[in-house]
């Protein structure tokens, strides 16, 4: 007897494969054969195929590595298959060298929401939260948080809080405030790539505030996965011997090497274009909502940090994500990919919008048809 929840999910997936207009393209949209076709296309451009294969993270592996690090300005970087790995094995690795296994973070940060209490239950570290407001902490709540901690990690961007944030001014006054009270400072960077648009500076400086930094591969990149630790040559030679304790010496992983690698040469150059069209989708979004008669749209941030923000509507998610597969099926265009789950009061819901390549094809006029046509697949229609 098949589930019923399984064939919703398999009908979903498969209107948005069936889109022919989307913001954004994900992995799920492509076969094994349409991602090794990609990658046998384009690994030869960046790297020399002819080199011998890796194993236990040398060659093609340590090429990434060394390539990450010089993008960021660290002395040295370590590739994990994760990052949860890295970023655990980073915080206990300062925690060793401060003294103090206490981490100061958001309460809305990756350690906190996705990783199953991964710092306190394998590695014994302690986590504080200087703040519980949906941002960055400020200068002033570092300074005057009451307990002492050892390693001070800031999300960037803080995806939970709607990919936010902070000035460049006031990135700068907490880092120096976290130097004032003898706190390292790492930054959760898995979507740090796309920041310098925002900072207005370019990659190599921000992450020059950090004692190290993890990137994300996946997310911005379109790798197939994996990670890189940066920071000074001594932490990543420690990080390394954790990665092994830790699982994470892989026999081989070329293909995601591969990927990275093809990933930093196209995509890379393209986010700064991205993140631009963001805000123009972001708008047309906000005056579509408006034009259609929906009573309360809220489009977060209204300008958009990166190439990624939330929508929020006063609607169940059940209904939201009905019109979206409709939508899809029907018209061939997917306005929204991610499906909508209830995120505050009840009756509102969120998603997440990400501007990438296939956006930049939409003009803001083709985003407030795609919400007008949204709208009326939602109970009431369009208001007149």
């Amino acid at each position: 007897m098949t589930d019923p929840k399984e064939q919703e999910r398999k009908r979903r997936l498969a209107a948005l494969r069936g889109a022919e207009r989307t913001l954004a393209r994900t992995a799920m949209d492509t076969t094994l054969r349409e991602q090794l076709d990609q990658l046998v296309d384009a690994a030869p451009v960046v790297y020399d195929l002819e080199e011998a294969t890796d194993i236990y993270g040398n060659g093609v592996v340590e090429e990434l590595e060394r390539r990450v690090a010089g993008l960021l300005g660290k002395d040295a970087g370590a590739f994990f298959p994760t990052g949860t790995m890295a970023q655990q094995v980073a915080l206990r690795c300062w925690a060793g060298r401060t003294g103090n296994p206490t981490v100061a973070l958001h309460p809305l940060a990756h350690p906190m929401q996705h990783e199953r209490g991964a710092l306190e239950t394998l590695s014994g570290l302690r986590t504080v939260h200087p703040t519980s407001e949906p941002r960055l902490p400020t200068a002033d709540e570092v300074r005057d948080f009451e307990e002492p901690f050892g390693t001070l990690m800031l999300e960037l961007p803080l995806r939970e809080a709607g990919f936010v944030l902070p000035s460049w001014e006031e990135l700068e006054a907490v880092v120096e405030v976290a130097r004032e009270r003898d706190a390292v400072v790492h930054f959760d960077g898995a979507r740090l790539w796309e920041c310098p648009t925002h900072f207005g500076r370019p990659l190599e400086e921000i992450a020059g505030l950090a004692d190290s930094v993890y990137v994300s591969f996946y997310k911005s990149l379109g790798g197939l996965g994996g990670s890189v630790l940066a920071g000074p040559r001594t932490l990543i030679d420690e990080a390394k011997a954790w990665r092994h304790r830790y699982g994470g010496q892989v026999f081989q992983q070329f293909p995601t090497a591969l990927s990275v690698l093809i990933g930093l040469e196209r995509e890379l150059p393209r986010l700064p274009e991205y993140v631009a069209h963001a805000r123009v989708i972001a708008a047309a979004l906000r005056e579509g909502f408006v034009e259609a008669g929906v009573p309360w749209a809220r489009v977060h941030p209204e300008e958009p940090h990166t190439h990624q923000f939330q929508v929020w509507l006063p609607y169940a998610a059940e209904t939201l994500n009905d019109a979206l597969v409709r939508q899809a099926e029907e018209t061939k265009t997917a306005l929204f990919r991610r499906f909508w789950e209830g995120g505050g009061p009840p009756g509102v819901s969120v998603t997440e919008v990400t501007v990438t390549a296939d956006g930049l094809e939409w003009t803001a006029d083709d985003v407030r048809a795609a919400v007008a046509d949204f709208v009326e697949r939602l109970p009431g229609g369009v208001s007149s």
